[in-house]
């Protein structure tokens, strides 16, 4: 199965959009393309990273360009994926009112903006940090649409897994803005959104697993059973944590990180423990998958906090 790359004007839906649309739904309508909760959840990653590769705070205009590049090459990467998606985007109901499946937005028009949002990031941090930021952006993009949208998402079960190192690039792009290389720290915090990735989605895919099935998308909540997504979570939820503790040998990290590090990350492990013995005896719920899904974004933004205050409180627990 291949992702359609068709650049015709019609639109996907049974009733297209009639007429002429005002200026702030059209807006709108390219807004909820760039998927601007992702982004929302992309950026909790990059502020505290460049707070804390600096130990303390960079330059208002370093922020600024490298929060807008990062968010431009995470909208642009959203908005190839609604373009190239757009066919299995008809079939689910989660994602049936997206831009290309109202007929709010043609195709077309879609890619057209997906590629001058892809080249104004690039060109944001290019000049507003620096090149190897400006590289890594599109690393970012290229990961997201081609790698996991056009070759892993219908193909494979582990789609979410490798395809997710994609939300992993702000971490290194943010870290490479403020000190125009990628250290030990940086590949840390990317192996602990490398981790955290598969047990935030895949309660999620359980939860919308019949929109997947409709669309034949592999997702695993989707095509195996709660009891094997449970023990997967698990297993990654403990990985997770694991590497998050990292940071204290190589990131120098002080105590405000390292606590915070291991309360939040105990507390997922006992919701992560919870849904697998729901799971294990055949009593989880949409209702309890979703507490982990909204769980897990509650625990990266914890420790991310975290790591944005530890530079000003304290110090290194191992000096280096």
């Amino acid at each position: 199965m291949t992702a359609t790359v068709s650049t015709t004007n019609t639109p996907l839906n049974a009733s297209p959009v009639s007429g002429r649309m005002s200026f702030g739904r059209k807006a709108k309508a390219y807004l909820a393309l760039t998927k601007p909760r992702v982004i929302e959840l992309l950026l909790v990653s990059t502020l505290p990273t460049m707070i804390y590769a600096q130990r303390g705070f960079p330059s208002i205009g370093l922020i600024l360009a490298t929060l807008v590049g990062g968010a431009f090459a995470a909208g642009s990467a959203g908005a190839f994926n609604c373009y190239i998606d757009r066919d299995i985007d008809k079939l689910m109901h989660r994602t049936e009112n997206r831009p290309l499946v109202t007929g709010e937005v043609t195709p077309r028009e879609a890619l057209v903006f997906s590629w001058l949002l892809g080249a104004a990031a690039m060109a944001i941090l290019w000049f507003g940090a620096n090149p190897l930021s400006a590289w890594l952006g599109l690393g970012a993009i290229v990961f997201y649409v081609v790698i996991y949208t056009m070759i892993l998402k219908r193909r494979t079960a582990q789609n979410i897994v490798w395809g997710g190192a994609a939300g992993c690039f702000p971490v290194l792009i943010a870290w490479a803005a403020v000190t125009n290389t990628v250290e030990w720290p940086a590949v840390v915090l990317f192996m602990v959104i490398f981790l955290w990735t598969p047990p935030h989605y895949w309660p999620l895919s359980m939860r919308y697993g019949e929109d997947y099935r409709n669309a034949n998308v592999p997702m695993l909540g989707a095509i195996a059973g709660a009891k094997v997504v449970s023990v997967q979570v698990v297993l990654y939820a403990w990985a997770m944590v694991a590497c998050s503790l990292l940071m204290i040998p190589a990131g120098h990290a002080g105590w405000v990180y390292t606590v915070t590090a291991i309360a939040a990350g105990a507390w997922f492990l006992y919701e992560s423990h919870a849904l697998y013995n729901r799971a294990q005896s055949g009593d989880v719920s949409n209702k309890g998958a979703m507490k982990v899904f909204h769980g897990s974004i509650s625990y990266l933004t914890l420790l991310f906090l975290a790591l944005a205050v530890d530079p000003f409180v304290g110090s290194a627990l191992m000096a280096g």
